[in-house]
């Protein structure tokens, strides 16, 4: 069996935990694309793991973990991570630890690229996490990327250094900002490669034999549907496919082994950075928005920064759903409403005086976007902790089923807190038979 976990929003669903609850199911639990701009919030009883790289199932000591080829990697940031859960009590070897040698490697210069490009745009810009995730890929497009396999080889990295680097240097320069030193790179590198190369593994044929031998394999996405290269709300968008299509490129698994596809959801929506957001809580609502950030906690586990808070959109998820063939949907933060009086489901776009039930490619008219609502009634209780559906409030359960209806997909988890155990499986759904 192998299954795919996909956000559906814009990020930040909650997949670190839904990914730790599933990973005890799991032999092997991989990252298929996206960098250490990605981050996991886990909680193991008194113990938080903030993971930006390593895949959730990484907290669990019986489980293989594989960084697949779709990544992009900093190495210096991979090492501080496992270097960092490993005072938490969590060691990492290369037993447990894959990494695809077909991988490429984010360089000191794509960090600098990073910023140069959001300052020359200005007003226009992404609202990257300036992690030079973005560059990474673009030379990775461009045929000038370091993949791993290629910088174990020490004179194969200096050559391709030095190359890139005369490159990138002339764009730095020419935003007035200090060049950098190929030989002052190589030297902060090479340390980290050599130290990198035990993990090293060619992951397509290491799935292939998982496979051969029954294992059951977790592929997980990083960032969400709506951040999508491809079919994101495009340019305000990440460099690489976390839709699940993405996730057979990015692990080198072919498209038909993939047994199921799980989309993870907010009972509202969220977004870091710039980009369209039909549903943000603006002006009046304001109030509204800062009590989720609070109740949620929504601040960015990587960047800290503040996120923007919005109703739950029923356009956008169906679309995640129908663009990645959701069989189920694990529903998260419940609990975060308990305290609304009413909530509001965006069910309709009005763009320009015309209603569509569809997300649109131009980004002029994602900027038009008037959401039209339909608003149910709070459950005003707390369901932190609830374990059984039947023993949601009234209200609650019919938002679930609101919120199930208007996507077109089953929901088969809901979460109703943090921890591994503060959650709902729904009998006899999909989801009930991965757990089984």
């Amino acid at each position: 069996m192998i299954i795919v976990i996909i956000g559906a929003q814009w990020g930040d669903e909650g997949k670190g935990k839904v990914v730790d609850l599933l990973a005890d199911r799991f032999d092997v639990i991989a990252r298929y694309q996206g960098g250490h701009n990605a981050g996991h919030s886990v909680y193991v009883g008194e113990r938080a793991f903030v993971l930006r790289l390593l895949p959730s199932g990484i907290i669990h000591p019986d489980k293989v973990c594989v960084l697949g080829n779709g990544m992009v990697i900093e190495p210096k940031a991979f090492f501080e991570e496992i270097d960092q859960i490993a005072e938490q009590g969590v060691e990492v070897s290369p037993e447990r630890l894959k990494v695809s040698s077909r991988a490429h490697l984010i360089m000191p210069y794509h960090k600098a690229l990073d910023h140069t490009s959001e300052e020359r745009l200005g007003n226009e810009k992404i609202g990257t996490t300036l992690r030079g995730i973005g560059p990474a890929y673009e030379d990775k497009a461009g045929r000038r990327g370091i993949r791993v396999a290629d910088a174990l080889s020490p004179e194969l990295l200096k050559l391709r250094v030095e190359r890139n680097l005369e490159e990138a240097n002339r764009i730095i320069a020419l935003f007035g900002n200090q060049p950098l030193r190929s030989d002052e790179i190589l030297e902060e590198m090479t340390p980290l490669i050599e130290r990198l190369r035990p993990f090293v593994t060619e992951t397509s044929h290491f799935f292939a034999e998982a496979k051969k031998a029954n294992k059951k394999i977790l592929l997980e996405g990083a960032q969400a549907t709506l951040l999508d290269v491809d079919h994101g709300t495009y340019p305000y968008v990440t460099s690489s496919n976390p839709t699940a299509g993405g996730a057979s490129v990015g692990a080198g698994i072919p498209p038909h082994h993939i047994s199921g596809v799980l989309g993870i959801v907010r009972t509202y929506a969220t977004r870091v950075g710039e980009g369209p957001f039909p549903t943000e809580m603006l002006d009046a609502e304001e109030g509204i928005a800062h009590l989720i950030r609070e109740r949620g906690n929504e601040y960015g586990s990587v960047t800290k920064r503040p996120r923007r808070c919005g109703w739950f959109d029923a356009v956008s998820t169906r679309y995640a759903a129908e663009l990645n063939g959701f069989d189920s949907i694990a529903l998260t933060k419940l609990d975060v409403l308990d305290e609304l009086d009413e909530i509001k489901v965006c069910v309709g776009y009005d763009i320009n005086g015309g209603t569509t039930n569809t997300m649109p490619a131009a980004s002029s008219d994602l900027r038009q976007i008037k959401p039209v609502y339909e608003t149910l009634p709070g459950w005003k209780s707390d369901t932190v902790g609830t374990t059984d559906f039947a023993k949601l409030p009234e209200n609650a359960q019919r938002y679930v089923n609101f919120l199930s209806e208007r996507v077109g997909v089953e929901i088969g988890l809901i979460s109703t807190g943090p921890e591994r155990d503060q959650t709902i499986i729904i009998n006899a759904s999909t989801m009930d038979g991965w757990f089984s």
